[in-house]
């Protein structure tokens, strides 16, 4: 017998869940918009430069109408400073997966609208998360640059040896056939000159390109020698002498045309994809209009498979009221599943052995698929349920989504007898070894163990998203400060000291208290995303258009045959 939905959108209980659902989107999309606004700011210094601002760059660069997913917005919040208010998210860089020439890519760009481009720590992990996303899937690397390298008020050594990986990645990329072309639109200093100098095509702008190790006031105070930045490193040096440059562009909107161009001429399986089954609502900043960078509402699905499967025949707005803000409600997760599934057809496994956790077969944009998600805390017989399941996907070939909504692995005298951390350890070895692409979706709460056997950032899925209200933790705030508080009391006591007087009590509701924040705080999806542990925070309506996507990305990089080489593509 099928799942039948039980839901009333018009509940109380679901109009309140529904405003504080938009109350973290509003949130979301003004932290998107706080980092566009402020690269935006430098529009008058790049227009008078004849230069295009990054988010103009990429609208330029992308196929007008084509699926646009961007990636890690958020990475940086709260770590340039604690100030919810004043922090600008995005690491100092912009990046997704789009179409050029109809050539699904992975797109870097530089928001040098933002301290020059300079590269931030967040921003650092950001890059290297997207070159391993374009590795996994099999994306040629097309990088807009234009970056001050490393803020040296800012510097740090962790991030000069740990930012060596972005070129061993670069140089990855290419030995492994997935052509890396990068767009020079400004300077490329120091370690930054190793950007343009580890791809295969580079393109530079007349009177704008510079790319040199040392620039003319290191070089002085380094040597004493005296030279200009275009003797030094400009771009009709480069193209003309050095050979670090391919092709030199009178302009930015050149120097994207050209690149299109390169992008047309790899000869890869190009599809124009045709924006008909999904739409989903303006992505903030950073979705791209062609010729001024404004928001647009682009499609996110439609192309490939997608293309003609049958929507699901519940609202994707009832998304938005399922999931309470506090975790603390019970959530038959079966419900979002028939949300973000063709025609809302599962098929549900073992639906009446180890019931709290959820396994069914469903379509995703005309993809087949497992589903594993939560409606409690995973019990013996559901990690057996979920590891029997992750067998079975594999031997079909059929991805695996994980709709995160778990407060961890059953425990108590019970459970530890029956097996409990076997049990779990044998789901944990399923996910780990999992020979079918995993993509994970943090829908609710996202707590102990249980981030683990469902698939969390540390077991490398293909993609991770979060939803606003989604949280992540080790355990709940409240039980980790009582946990703190049983500890303290039984230490009290060992000593003699009584702790029922008013002065013990108050310090342990102070204790209590800074556990608390200090867990919630850390455990909000804004500040996780900030921390790059997902690759976005997305609006849940959008749910299916990213699954779609995401599916059709990795449906794609396994039919792809690229050419591997020994070693990357050498410059001559």
């Amino acid at each position: 017998m099928s799942f039948q939905s039980t839901f009333n959108p018009h509940s109380a209980q679901a109009a309140q869940r529904r405003d504080a659902m938009l109350a973290r989107i509003a949130q979301l999309r003004a932290l998107e918009d706080r980092a566009a606004q402020a690269s935006a700011r430098s529009a008058p210094v790049f227009h008078k430069r004849g230069q295009l601002l990054p988010r103009e760059r990429i609208g330029l660069l992308l196929d007008p109408g084509a699926p646009w997913l961007p990636l890690c917005s958020l990475a940086g919040f709260l770590q340039d400073t604690k100030d919810p208010e004043k922090s600008v998210p995005g690491g100092g860089m912009l990046a997704g997966i789009g179409f050029i020439s109809g050539v699904r890519c992975m797109v870097v760009a530089s928001d040098s609208g933002i301290e020059a481009g300079a590269i931030q720590p967040r921003g650092l992990e950001k890059i290297l998360r997207v070159q391993e996303i374009a590795l996994e899937n099999k994306l040629p690397f097309v990088h807009l640059v234009e970056s001050a390298g490393a803020n040296l008020m800012k510097y740090q050594v962790e991030g000069f040896v740990l930012g060596g990986g972005l070129f061993r990645n670069l140089a990855r990329l290419s030995a492994a056939g997935l052509p890396v072309i990068t767009v020079q639109h400004g300077s490329g200093t120091a370690g930054g000159a190793y950007m343009p100098g580890l791809s295969d095509v580079v393109i530079m702008v007349r009177g704008r390109s510079r790319a040199f190790l040392a620039g003319p006031p290191l070089l002085m105070a380094a040597t004493g020698e005296v030279a200009s930045e275009e003797e030094l490193g400009g771009a009709e040096m480069h193209t003309g002498v050095s050979g670090l440059g391919e092709y030199l562009a009178e302009d930015d909107r050149e120097a994207l045309g050209l690149a299109r161009a390169v992008v047309g001429q790899l000869g890869w399986d190009a599809r124009a994809p045709t924006p008909t089954l999904a739409r989903a609502r303006a992505r903030g900043p950073d979705s791209f209009s062609a010729e001024q960078g404004r928001s647009l509402p682009l499609p996110l699905a439609g192309e490939g498979r997608g293309e003609g499967a049958p929507a699901p025949t519940f609202p994707a707005d009832d998304l938005l009221a399922l999931m309470p803000p506090h975790h603390r409600e019970p959530v038959d997760m079966r419900e979002v599943m028939l949300r973000i599934t063709d025609a809302s057809d599962i098929l549900e496994f073992k639906p009446l052995y180890g019931a709290a956790t959820v396994c069914a077969q469903a379509h995703v944009g005309g993809h087949a698929v497992g589903l594993i998600s939560n409606n409690g805390p995973i019990d013996v017989a559901g990690a057996n349920k979920a590891t029997h399941f992750i067998q079975w996907m594999c031997q079909l070939g059929h991805p695996i989504v994980y709709l995160q909504n778990t407060t961890g692995y059953m425990v108590g005298k019970d459970s530890e007898q029956a097996g409990m951390i076997k049990h779990g350890s044998k789901m944990i070895q399923a996910v780990t070894n999992a020979t079918v692409p995993q993509i994970t979706l943090q829908c609710g709460a996202s707590f102990g163990a249980g981030n683990y056997g469902m698939c969390g950032r540390g077991y490398a899925p293909r993609f991770l998203f979060t939803w606003p209200n989604a949280r992540t933790a080790v355990m709940g705030g409240e039980q980790a400060a009582r946990t703190m508080q049983i500890v303290a009391e039984a230490g009290l006591a060992r000593k003699g000291i009584a702790t029922d007087t008013p002065e013990v009590q108050a310090q342990m509701k102070t204790q209590y208290d800074a556990i608390v924040q200090k867990f919630e705080s850390q455990a909000d999806a804004f500040s996780t995303s900030g921390l790059v542990l997902d690759d976005g925070v997305i609006d849940p309506r959008d749910t299916r258009a990213v699954l779609s996507f995401c599916l059709d990305t990795v449906a794609e990089a396994a039919q792809r045959q690229p050419r591997p080489m020994q070693f990357g593509v050498a410059r001559m």
